[in-house]
């Protein structure tokens, strides 16, 4: 007899509750790990100084290139799971779960290889300047061979999740946390690693948490687990994995685009620590986001399952309980970062000019956040029910439609305030055609859910 929980509940339980008890989960486990993080980029700004801030945010474009091929695996194929499990089709849903472990094996080791054989010319490309090169370099070569590892740790994760175990998902984050907040400070102040040992600590705790899930997933009395057949690349699986984690791909890849326009502009205007002052803001933001991000996670085996099963009004229901929660937690990130960002910026460095810098950035930056869950929440649901071509514009519209000329043209009158501004504006403009879209798609929804007998 078949263990673990069943995807049932998800058709079946009151939609609210739902909610919250598979977003808290992935909320709690995406907090923790974002938290770490600014307690990472807190230890090495106090240790090494701030290029090591500096060095951190340059690398993020390889960070966001990392991500993007890895959502796409890793989002595309647990919605597919869910949807798979909506229609009752559990050896489709297997198929998913084994095709997703090999591309992310192959995608992994696909981008290490080109990263460090060509390190020098993406640093330059990222904004790399000759006195954070050597940082950024020794931070970078740890990542990339790691990276492998990475991509199969998210991926899986996100399949626990969809397949009804968020709580396994988020005990697996809180290890890897764990694990990175141990090692970090011993790599870092004991050992004098650095960066390298900042690097470290993270690949190691996602080592560890990815061999329980492997572990998990290989017991055959498991409802969802690996089996030998399913690590053949099929193709309808991998087209159908594509396709709807192409708006994440996408989202994540003109991130790395747009971060390395905005790094070039901020050193244009304000030098090294103008991009390390966007690093810091960018975890600040990333905190926040994360919660964001965490609801997302919840709503998307319920979208999914729900569209699967064509209960078009629970797949609303859904929405409307995610819009709300992911408004609220943006209206208190605003106020909160609005009436303390030096306070919140002088946990990364003792430098006054970084400091001012980081605090002045923030408050731009945040301004628009009260609109920005919406939109966050508006994308992943078009992608949760297999919408891929509406998600994946979407999630493009900020950064290619309107923040590109943004940066191309403000900062050319206002200099580095216009690279700030840039960002809300964009926000702004994108929200806004999110919503013209989203209540297009509603107004279908609720016609079919009215031909279903729901009002």
């Amino acid at each position: 007899m078949k263990v673990g929980k069943s995807p049932a509940e998800l058709g079946t339980m009151p939609v609210g509750k739902l909610l919250v008890s598979y977003s808290l989960p992935p909320i709690a486990a995406m907090m923790a790990s974002s938290v770490y993080n600014i307690i990472d980029s807190a230890f090495l700004g106090h240790s090494v100084g701030d290029y090591a801030l500096d060095a951190m945010a340059i690398t993020l474009p390889l960070m966001n290139v990392a991500a993007a091929f890895g959502a796409m695996v890793g989002a595309g194929g647990s919605t597919l799971i869910s949807i798979k499990m909506g229609q009752k089709d559990e050896k489709g849903a297997a198929h998913v779960l084994g095709n997703i472990t090999v591309l992310n094996i192959i995608l992994g080791l696909t981008l290490m290889t080109v990263g460090l054989l060509f390190m020098d010319p993406i640093l330059t490309i990222f904004g790399a300047s000759d006195d954070v090169r050597p940082y950024a370099a020794e931070f970078m070569t740890i990542i990339l061979l790691g990276n492998v590892f990475t991509h199969m740790y998210f991926g899986l994760n996100n399949a626990l999740r969809s397949s009804g175990n968020p709580k396994m998902a988020m005990n697996m984050t809180f290890l890897t946390v764990g694990i990175n907040l141990v090692l970090a400070p011993l790599f870092i102040f004991v050992f004098g690693w650095g960066l390298r040992g900042g690097a470290l600590a993270t690949i190691t705790g996602q080592i560890v948490s990815l061999a329980l899930i492997v572990r998990y997933f290989s017991n055959p009395q498991q409802f969802l687990h690996f089996q030998r057949w399913t690590f053949q690349l099929k193709g309808s699986i991998v087209k159908g994995i594509l396709s709807i984690g192409i708006s994440p791909f996408l989202l994540n890849l003109c991130s790395c685009l747009v971060v390395i326009l905005i790094n070039h502009r901020l050193y244009e205007f304000g030098g090294d620590h103008a991009i390390g002052a966007y690093g810091n803001v960018n975890k600040v933001l990333m905190l926040f986001a994360m919660v964001v991000l965490g609801i997302n996670q919840g709503m998307q085996p319920i979208a999914g399952y729900n569209f699967g099963a064509r209960q078009f009004h629970r797949v609303i229901e859904a929405l409307k309980y995610a819009v709300l929660y992911a408004t609220s937690v943006m209206l208190f990130a605003f106020t909160m970062c609005e009436l303390f960002p030096t306070v919140i910026m002088r946990l990364f460095s003792q430098g006054e000019d970084m400091v001012e810098a980081s605090a002045y950035g923030l408050r731009i930056t945040i301004a628009t956040f009260p609109i920005v869950g919406f939109q966050m929440v508006a994308s992943t649901f078009f992608q949760s029910i297999n919408k891929a071509f509406i998600a994946a514009i979407l999630s493009t519209t900020r950064q290619l439609l309107f923040l590109v000329p943004l940066l191309a043209f403000l900062p050319n009158f206002w200099q580095l305030d216009g690279v700030w501004f840039s960002l809300p504006i964009a926000d702004t403009l994108s929200s806004l055609l999110t919503a013209a879209v989203l209540f297009w798609q509603l107004g279908k929804f609720k016609e079919m859910a009215r031909q279903n007998g729901f009002k």
